[in-house]
């Protein structure tokens, strides 16, 4: 992701699903106007989701994701089968691609009810249009029509989420890409990670360390995010070093509207700053901008629970090159080690891999998943939830171990409330 680049978690993930050579890859392409994905007629010619971060009107921001064949056999099969079961906790918008010729399999119909389990807004785009030879055919494919005989085909060949399409020919593109313009989720648009809590001529101060685990020439995305947020909102950042911060204070003349810290140096910078100063983390604000700090507040009292032989699951949303002091494989095992007092057993996960099987892990600790989006977040909580497993993320753990935690959330208003 570019500096200038809308960054993938806050992009709208836009899913095709389907059987092998229903044409998956084709629509992709006219939906697209590019050659994203490669298309033969070969059966499992993709192997892997394709994933293309790209502008694509009327939505703005979409991440695009082809996927391999929902019917795929064989054990590579069934490998590429749960990479696109990964791909639906992602996933905003569905687009079930089914072949016009044959009409929907099996195999569509799974796709159709875990849509609906999910909460997934879908569409079924029954493609190949030009094959068919009745009616339908002829009104998709007629490309000299006039403005007016085109809206009476759409009202036609329109039956709820239903549309018919030929990737071949880009009949019923325009229409496809129009239908999902309008399942595009709009509440995004206006969550603000805390410049709901600011108002003109603010300043806040950011606590931003640089240490051997910071990334070279650059400021990690939360970070990012949180000083654009707070320009929005026509207040003003200070970014400092933890080193540097009591100074700062100092010599500002008056007390900033919040202090916001990287978890790290929770504690240190807790000691500097005076009680009636609002105090918080990067990775708290986080939590409340994905929609479960509470249930990260809730869970986190499990660490003051954890007996000997207790596993722990210790996961990040990204695959960053890790540091001698990294804070999810490093720090915070070690923090947990010296509050619990306890012999905990540590596991980490990475990337997209999340184990769905949570029962054996007495924490899940996550991090602030600024890399994924709200819906992944949610998936990777609910499963927790579902299973009995209390789901925390790291700066929530970090200032329950600190005996901070009560300070850090009481800027939000009812606690630990949602926006």
């Amino acid at each position: 992701m570019g500096l200038n680049s809308t960054p993938s978690a806050n992009r709208v993930h836009i899913g095709f699903f389907g059987r092998r050579n229903a044409g998956k890859s084709s629509v992709v392409n006219a939906v697209t106007g590019q050659e994203l994905a490669v298309v033969s007629d070969t059966k499992g010619t993709t192997t892997d989701p394709v994933y293309k971060s790209m502008e694509l009107l009327p939505i703005g921001p979409v991440m695009i994701i082809d996927t391999p064949g929902f019917d795929d056999e064989g054990a590579l099969g069934e490998l590429r089968v749960r990479k696109t079961k990964q791909v639906l906790n992602k996933t905003d918008i569905a687009v079930l691609v089914v072949d016009a010729t044959e009409g929907k399999k099996q195999c569509d119909e799974e796709l159709i009810r875990i849509f609906k389990e999910k909460e997934i807004p879908y569409i079924i785009v029954n493609n190949k249009a030009d094959l068919l030879s009745d009616e339908i055919s002829e009104k998709v494919c007629q490309n000299n029509v006039s403005e007016q005989r085109k809206a009476e085909q759409n009202a036609l060949l329109s039956s709820g989420q239903e549309q018919y399409v030929s990737a071949l020919t880009g009949a019923g593109i325009y229409e496809l890409k129009e239908c999902i313009g309008k399942l595009t989720p709009n509440e995004d648009m206006t969550l603000k990670i805390v410049g709901d809590l600011l108002h003109p001529g603010d300043f806040v101060v950011l606590v931003v360390p640089i240490d051997s685990a910071a990334p070279k020439g650059r400021l990690i995305l939360p970070q990012q995010q949180t000083i654009r947020d707070v320009l929005e909102a026509n207040a003003a950042a200070i970014v400092v070093k933890e080193s540097e911060l009591k100074q700062t204070l100092e010599q500002l003349g008056r007390s900033p509207a919040m202090v916001i810290t990287d978890s790290q140096v929770f504690e240190r910078v807790s000691e500097e700053v005076s009680e009636e100063i609002p105090l918080t983390s990067f990775s708290i604000l986080m939590a409340r901008y994905k929609g479960y700090l509470e249930t990260a507040v809730n869970g986190v009292a499990a660490i003051d629970h954890l007996k000997d032989g207790d596993k722990i699951l210790i996961s990040e949303g990204c695959t960053h090159h890790r540091q001698c002091d990294d804070i999810g494989t490093v720090k915070i095992p070690r923090w947990l080690k010296q509050h619990t007092g306890k012999e905990l057993i540590i596991e980490t996960s990475s990337g997209t891999e999340f184990p769905e099987d949570l029962t054996s892990y007495a924490l899940v600790i996550h991090c602030g998943g600024c890399m994924l989006n709200e819906r992944e977040v949610k998936y990777r909580m609910k499963c927790a939830e579902d299973q009995k497993v209390p789901f925390t993320n790291y700066g929530i753990a970090i200032a329950q171990m600190k005996g901070i935690l009560k300070r850090s959330i009481e800027l939000f208003p009812n606690g630990a409330c949602e926006q």
